[in-house]
């Protein structure tokens, strides 16, 4: 994927195309009656697939280690699970002036999404920031979202989301976390072949989202409810992100620096502590909403382009910054020159979905 070049103001993933056209694809060809329950199983199957992996993948180690720098980690993760939220609870009041109720709850639930893994890590790198911290971050964020968002989402949205319930919860245990935890104990056994196959089995998860993001949009079409989203209703839903994520991208910058935090670190606070994770954020929408899970990811389908066009250009810059190549970390895990999270090439690789 390191082979598609675009301009560098303009990073759009390839991935994304993939995703808006099976977008496209749900809304021509939604699949219905017995295809329907055929992909319903089939994205039930892949979800819990897809958390076994991430729970495989991470090293209980690294995150161990990572702890010792817990000041940034729980600064990231109050931007994440604490911050962001009140600004969706915010939100309510542009209800119904500029958005409808549906597409409130979905901006609200991208705020209860945990942060990204591999595009904090890349901008991180572009920028000349402390990656292990963004590593070690990026990692907590969505082990913890896979508690703290379903639990987010049971008190801000139980009341008001259409197909949200208690029991919304306990599919969240037995798809998400059971098989989570499962990857986590044969992390022992399976690790190695994990990371000896870890671009196949990345196909493998993207694959997995494309289909639930298949399913979702196709229960969406059954249902009808894309009458309700007007051109006019989805542009006012793009200006309210773009100003979210100028608000956080700002918030993240000063309140480091603030905090005390040095150049490389408030580079992973910005970067992890900003931007909200698609691939963890859809399976979760799946499970929690239903046959309304289309309308819900919508805003995070959004903002998550929005955030990767727009810290690509500040990773860039701060990667000219005069200070930049003097404050940079030397350690283990630093992206190494020539690399496709290295600021020689300028742009992260495709590998930003999370």
């Amino acid at each position: 994927m390191t082979r598609l070049r675009r301009p560098s103001w303009l990073p759009i993933d390839p991935y994304i195309v993939l995703l808006l056209g099976t977008v496209g694809l749900a809304a021509l060809l939604p699949a219905r009656g017995t295809a329907a329950d055929v992909t319903s199983g089939a994205s039930t199957a892949a979800i819990a697939f897809l958390f076994f992996l991430y729970g495989a993948r991470l090293s209980t180690g690294e995150a161990l280690d990572g702890l010792r720098h817990w000041r940034l980690h729980l600064t990231v993760l109050i931007c994440t699970f604490v911050i962001f939220p009140v600004f969706g609870l915010a939100a309510r009041g542009l209800v119904p002036v500029l958005l409808t109720q549906p597409l409130y709850q979905g901006l609200l639930f991208l705020t209860l999404v945990p942060s990204t893994i591999q595009s904090s890590i890349a901008f991180t790198s572009i920028a000349r920031g402390n990656v292990p911290a963004a590593i070690c971050a990026g990692s907590f964020s969505s082990l913890a979202g896979i508690v703290l968002t379903p639990l987010l989402a049971a008190g801000l949205l139980g009341g008001d989301a259409v197909g949200f319930s208690t029991d919304s919860l306990v599919k969240i245990v037995l798809q998400l976390l059971v098989p989570f935890l499962a990857g986590q104990l044969l992390r022992r056994w399976i690790g190695t072949f994990v990371t000896r196959h870890k671009k196949v089995l990345g196909l493998v998860d993207r694959g997995s989202i494309l289909l639930v993001v298949y399913t979702a949009f196709s229960e969406g079409m059954n249902q009808g409810i894309w009458h309700q989203v007007s051109p006019l209703r989805l542009a006012a839903l793009l200006g309210v992100e773009a100003v979210l994520l100028a608000v956080m991208l700002v918030l993240t910058w000063y309140g480091a620096k603030a905090l005390g935090f040095g150049r490389a670190d408030r580079i992973a606070v910005q970067f992890a502590g900003s931007k909200k994770s698609l691939a963890s954020g859809l399976p979760m929408a799946s499970v929690l909403f239903g046959p309304q899970a289309s309308l819900a990811v919508l805003p995070l389908m959004l903002f998550h382009q929005m955030q990767l066009m727009v810290c690509a250009v500040i990773a860039k810059r701060r990667s000219h910054d005069p200070e930049a190549a003097e404050d940079a970390p030397r350690e283990p895990g630093d992206a190494p020159e020539g690399s496709a999270a290295d600021p020689v090439q300028g742009q992260p690789h495709s590998r930003v979905l999370r």
